[in-house]
């Protein structure tokens, strides 16, 4: 089988499940990671992992390749003869590279090693880095140098084109759910009036967590015995609980901090909405498509979300959720109270979102496109060499 070399800075934080699963889930390819960090074993259990220790270099043989030939710092650290080594010894096919800032940084590598490498864009890491002198400059190169891209959603792909990438470069990379891992429930709306809204999510701007907790505290206005739970955990969080103090509605808002597959399963079960109000931030990060909400669409749970990112891509408005402005919490209510009031189109929407993942977000589908991207690159570099 051809080898694929996977390379993660840190393998794995606990918000890129989905590149574990992506990883795990080829069958048609060998794969290994190289990292410089392991983290999460017991999350992320893997056994073909490249452990880059920080290389042993001489310092005159790093003076000479600093000072006196110039060279980038990846050669004259050392990271040029550890990468190649192990790409070497492994017989690497193809180097994928996840996320563009870490592309950035092996620009170099990428340039003269003598196979072929993609890089994966996820969302953050295709934001422009001000104040980082030339970065901006190395990631347009990159895009320029790579012989193939991979993004996460059209909206990226977009942005990619827009930093000068050759459209023809660009293939659309699909978060795949596991559908087995989140049922498909029939949802009716709560008679009593109970209803359960839930988001998942680092607690950081993008997340829109704060025009949540403001729509929740009108929504909890028309229905006091609404509860809103947050699964997740980030800096933002003691100025959510305490938005959420001011908003007088601390007693019906449960700060959950990280959940578990099995955690978040259950809360799917036993929620009615999924609320994702993402928002573009200053710097422009942006989301790609978001995991949680494909795993609470296929779950069944109709989304109130945002005109924002990849979300469109998974969430047709007015069939599978509803979708709003960008900061405005106000229409994020008045969607809220839409579902609430018509029980009818509540049911129908909770369908429409499985259906929605089923059709565009299923695990082996994604597998199976990356790894038709794989071979195309492989083949193509193949015919290239030959010539």
């Amino acid at each position: 089988m051809p080898a694929i070399a996977s390379y993660c800075t840190t393998f794995l934080k606990p918000e890129m499940l989905h590149i574990y699963r992506q990883v795990t889930g080829l069958r048609n390819f060998e794969t290994f990671i190289m990292t410089k960090e392991r983290q999460h074993t017991d999350r992320f259990p893997f056994d073909a992992v490249e452990l880059l220790a920080r290389p042993r270099i001489n310092f005159l043989a790093r003076f000479h390749k600093k000072y006196i030939r110039r060279l980038e710092p990846v050669f004259y650290r050392g990271e040029y003869d550890q990468l190649s080594a192990v790409l070497t010894r492994r017989h690497a096919d193809l180097l994928h590279v996840y996320f563009g800032h870490t592309g950035v940084h092996l620009l170099p590598f990428i340039r003269h090693w003598s196979g072929p490498t993609l890089v994966s864009f996820h969302g953050m890491d295709i934001m422009p880095r001000p104040n980082e002198p030339g970065y901006d400059a190395r990631l347009r190169e990159l895009l320029q140098t790579l012989p193939m891209v991979l993004a996460r959603s059209e909206s990226l792909a977009s942005r990619l084109v827009e930093l000068g990438c050759d459209p023809a470069k660009i293939r659309i990379n699909r978060t795949g759910i596991p559908l087995d891992a989140f049922p498909f429930r029939e949802r009716i709306a709560p008679p009593d009036g109970s209803w359960r809204l839930t988001q998942a999510a680092r607690l950081i701007e993008k997340k829109g967590i704060d025009d949540s907790l403001r729509a929740f505290a009108a929504f909890h206005s028309a229905h006091p015995s609404s509860t809103f739970s947050l699964a997740g955990d980030g800096p933002l969080r003691p100025q959510l609980e305490a938005l959420a103090e001011e908003l007088k509605i601390a007693a019906s808002v449960r700060f959950l901090g990280f959940q578990s597959q099995e955690q978040l399963r259950a809360l799917y079960e036993s929620s009615h909405i999924f609320l994702h109000p993402s928002r573009t931030t200053g710097g422009l990060d942006q989301e790609g498509v978001p995991n949680s909400m494909l795993e609470a669409m296929a779950a069944g749970l109709p989304v109130v979300a945002t005109l924002h990112g990849g979300i469109p891509e998974a969430v047709e408005h007015g069939v599978s959720g509803l979708l709003t402005p960008e900061r405005n919490a106000k229409a994020l209510e008045t969607s809220l109270l839409e579902l609430a009031h018509d029980a009818q189109k509540y049911s129908a929407m909770s369908a429409a979102a499985a259906r929605s993942v089923r059709h565009k977000f299923e695990q082996r589908t994604a597998i199976a496109a990356l790894e038709g991207f794989y071979t195309e690159l492989i083949e193509s570099h193949r015919r290239k060499a030959s010539r």
